[in-house]
C-alpha cells in the first residue's frame, strides 16, 4: 500500500483542523483534497474521485452523517469508503449511528496520528480486497455474490454495510469455527491487534448483522463467551 499514493477527501468546517490533518496525511504519503462543508465535499467527491473520505461529524447546517447519506445515494460516489470523526464520541451509540448511516469506520476526534493513519489504511485495504474474490458463497437460504457484494436471503436482498458484508463472508467461509475478536479485527478490519483490540467494534457489527439477517438466520451467529463468535451451520 505504501507504494500507492491514495487520495483522501478531508472534510471539516474548522480551518485549523483542515490544516493540521492535511499536513499529517500528506506526511504519511496521502494526497489530500479539502472541503469546508458538506456541499463542497459532495462536489469534490464527484470531481476529484477520492479513494477515501475523512469527515468531521459535527458541522453547521449538515454534518458527516448527512454527507455519508449524500455520497451513498449517488451512483458516482456510493462506493467511496467513508471514515467519520467526532469530538462528541459517545462510544457504542455514536458508533452504531455512524455505521448505520453507511460509514466504513468511526473515530474519536482527535485521534492519535498513528491510529488515524492505521485505520485509514485498513479501510483502504478492505475496499480493495474484494477485487480478488469472484465466487458466490451459498448456504441454507442465503447467498453471497462476493464480487458484486450482494446478499440475498430467500430471494430477497439484504442491505448490508461494507463491513457487515465482509464479516458475514468471513463467518460463512469458516463454518463451525470459533473466530476470536483479534482474528476478526485483523481479517475484516485490517487492524493490527497489537495496536487496536477493542471488542466493541466487533460486538456492534455482529449485533447489527444479526438484526438484518433476522431471527431464523441471525441466531446462527453464536457468541462463545470469552472466546469470540461462531457461525453454526444447519
Amino acid at each position: 500500500m505504501d507504494s500507492v499514493r491514495y487520495k483522501v477527501l478531508l472534510v471539516d468546517d474548522e480551518p485549523d483542523m483542515l490544516t493540521a490533518y492535511k499536513g499529517l496525511l500528506e506526511g504519511s504519503g496521502f494526497s489530500v483534497v479539502c472541503a469546508g462543508s458538506v456541499r463542497e465535499a459532495v462536489a469534490a467527491a464527484r470531481d476529484s474521485a477520492p479513494d477515501l473520505v475523512l469527515s468531521d461529524v459535527a458541522m453547521p447546517e449538515a454534518g458527516g452523517k448527512a454527507l455519508t447519506a449524500a455520497l451513498r445515494g449517488d451512483p458516482a460516489t456510493k462506493a467511496i469508503p467513508i471514515v467519520l470523526m467526532s469530538g462528541a464520541y459517545k462510544e457504542e451509540e455514536d458508533v452504531a449511528e455512524g455505521l448505520e448511516a453507511g460509514a466504513d469506520d468511526y473515530l474519536p476526534k482527535p485521534a492519535s496520528p498513528r491510529l488515524l493513519v492505521a485505520r485509514l489504511r485498513a479501510v483502504l485495504r478492505r475496499a480493495s480486497a474484494p477485487a480478488e474474490l469472484s465466487e458466490a458463497l451459498k448456504t441454507e437460504g442465503i447467498e453471497l455474490d462476493v464480487a458484486a457484494r450482494i446478499v440475498t436471503q430467500e430471494g430477497k436482498k439484504v442491505p448490508l454495510t461494507r463491513k457487515e458484508f465482509d464479516l458475514l463472508t468471513t463467518f460463512l467461509r469458516r463454518p463451525g469455527r470459533v473466530l476470536n475478536v483479534a482474528y476478526l479485527l485483523e481479517t475484516v478490519w485490517g487492524y493490527d491487534p497489537a495496536e487496536y483490540n477493542d471488542p466493541r467494534t466487533v460486538t456492534v457489527h455482529v449485533s447489527s448483522l444479526r438484526q438484518k439477517l433476522g431471527k431464523k438466520f441471525g441466531t446462527r451467529l453464536a457468541s462463545v463467551p470469552s472466546l469470540g463468535y461462531r457461525f453454526d451451520p444447519a
